[in-house]
């Protein structure tokens, strides 16, 4: 057995930067905070988060001030460049030494890699990384395993699929790394050769864990627990002609769904396109709505960690 380190007061940039002992303390709290989320709380009350947001964002914003608002805390922020100082010319790190002053914990979305590890550098505040270009997105594979968790009742000698954009979508990517700290997982890698998984994203992960790649999503559908789809992302592509040619790769039907494993679910971190069709809404596979609600729970517990409210 190891040892968690204390979680207040750290960042949480990538997902590399902790044990399985931390995540295991991190799903702990997140299970922790479903009554309170329900009833209210004030273990919070006085604290202030500010949200740096310089790309758009729906469900990561919004699920970060309702985790922060149900815990008893306020929040200061923007959503998008156009309206702070960063119009004007303003660096990131000098926006972050400014907005230190205002807050106690700082959430930052940015399209550059290594955005959040720099602010990480020139605060003291803790830093929490919303998502940073195409690289990782910590907070969202947390909630992912713990949905996992939550259906599961364990992560250890799952199976789980990641079909769609594994070059640039960054939940992947936190998610991967998160897997390959438990055992026996195996993950199967599906997407179009353009969108294949980082080769060291998957260099870091074969250490721990088997993964196999492939372009049929089909071929494997009776053999997983968990069905991870994602979407194609638009705004990554430098170059549109190579998205036109392999958007609507995959497409998740409830007619897919016979094939499936008795008692697989269907994640997504969403935004939703058409890789998954509406009809699957409705049927005992779908999770990715739930999923929602397990991350105001996730980063409730996150919140209440890494502000000291709770050990």
């Amino acid at each position: 057995m190891g040892l968690c380190m204390s979680l207040a007061g750290r960042d949480i940039i990538s997902i590399r930067d902790f044990t399985r002992f931390d995540i295991d303390h991190m799903l702990s709290a997140a299970d922790q905070m479903e009554l309170q989320a329900k009833s209210g709380s004030d273990i919070l009350r006085g604290k202030i988060m500010a949200t740096l947001f310089f790309e758009p964002s729906t469900r990561t914003k919004l699920s970060f001030e309702s985790a922060m608002y149900r815990l008893g805390g306020s929040c200061i922020g923007f959503a998008e460049p156009s309206t702070a100082s960063v119009q004007k010319g303003e660096n990131l790190s000098d926006t972050v030494r400014v907005v230190e002053n205002y807050a106690d914990v700082l959430v930052i979305r940015h399209p550059l890699e290594g955005a959040s590890r720099l602010a990480g550098e020139v605060t003291d505040v803790p830093v929490v990384n919303a998502g940073s270009g195409s690289e990782e997105h910590p907070t969202q594979a947390i909630l992912d395993i713990y949905t996992m968790k939550r259906e599961f009742g364990h992560i250890d000698g799952l199976k789980v699929a990641m079909v769609g954009d594994l070059r640039y979508g960054r939940t992947v990517h936190s998610l991967a790394y998160a897997l390959s700290l438990y055992k026996d997982v195996k993950l199967c890698l599906i997407s179009p050769d353009l969108l294949r998984m980082r080769h060291e994203v998957l260099e870091d992960i074969g250490r721990n864990i088997d993964f196999e790649e492939g372009k049929d999503l089909g071929k494997i559908l009776g053999e997983v627990d968990v069905i991870y789809m994602t979407r194609i992302q638009k705004e990554r592509f430098a170059d549109l002609a190579e998205y036109e040619a392999i958007k609507g790769s995959y497409r998740l039907t409830q007619a897919d769904l016979k094939h499936c494993k008795k008692g697989a679910i269907v994640m997504h971190p969403l935004p939703r396109v058409d890789e998954i069709d509406a009809d699957v809404d409705g049927t005992i596979y779908a999770r990715y709505f739930r999923q929602v609600w397990y991350g105001v729970l996730s980063r409730m517990g996150l919140l209440a960690l890494i502000l000291g409210a709770i050990t």
